[in-house]
């Protein structure tokens, strides 16, 4: 069985989907531009299949167009529409949050502890973001819902994994809310809880959307 080839495919594929969709969120590939196939295939260093698909993954999103004869078109996404999926995942992270509090075992709880400190030992380093999608993840896995983990999957793609580089600034409010969720976690105060991640992550929806708006620049599509 062919197993590994297939893996090796599908993280390139999923690589290139994060990136590029990082970029439309952040506004480096703003509405309009082009997207060179063969241009993105040699940076990922692997064949077009699994960007093709990074693409159709990204068409299916809503971020790019892909056609026939004009190729592969940039979309985008508008600031009002960052707004609204933020919110969006809002609820759900805070549902999250809130049932987690409730359902978390002692260990799960030590766990959050121990991944909230590592993203604050992190401070000012590139690995924060990792530290960080590390510590989001195991609170949503801590709900112990599924259905309700299936959905934030979808939803926390409007985030930029670069998000806490792409501002700094928003790195120490990030990690105050952290100890508060934790707080509110292991006291097991589920309105709290859900105050504390819904918060947070409309903050940095606020963010993303006011830097785009600073940022928005006219853009002509290549003939």
């Amino acid at each position: 069985m062919a197993t590994n080839s297939v893996d090796v495919a599908g993280t390139v594929r999923e690589r290139a989907a994060r990136e590029l969709r990082d970029r439309i969120l952040t506004g480096a590939l703003p509405a309009g531009a082009r997207i060179d196939l063969d241009a993105i295939t040699d940076e990922f260093a692997t064949s077009r299949t699994p960007v093709r698909e990074a693409l159709l993954e990204l068409s299916y999103e809503g971020l790019v167009r892909v056609a026939p004869r004009s190729g592969i078109t940039v979309i985008g996404i508008s600031p009002a529409d960052i707004m609204d999926s933020f919110t969006i995942l809002g609820v759900l992270t805070g549902q999250a949050a809130a049932w987690a509090a409730q359902r978390a075992s002692t260990p799960e709880l030590q766990r959050l502890r121990e991944l909230a400190a590592e993203v604050a030992s992190r401070s000012g380093e590139d690995s924060i973001g990792e530290a960080n999608w590390r510590l989001h993840q195991e609170v949503h896995r801590a709900a112990h819902s599924p259905r309700l983990l299936t959905q934030i999957k979808q939803a926390v793609r409007v985030v930029p994994s670069n998000f806490l580089r792409l501002f700094p600034e928003h790195e120490q409010h990030s990690l105050d809310d952290h100890d508060q969720l934790i707080d509110a976690l292991s006291e097991r105060d589920a309105p709290r809880a859900r105050e504390i991640g819904e918060r947070h992550v409309l903050d940095a929806g606020r963010s993303l959307t006011q830097w785009l708006e600073r940022n928005a620049t006219p853009h002509s599509p290549s003939a």
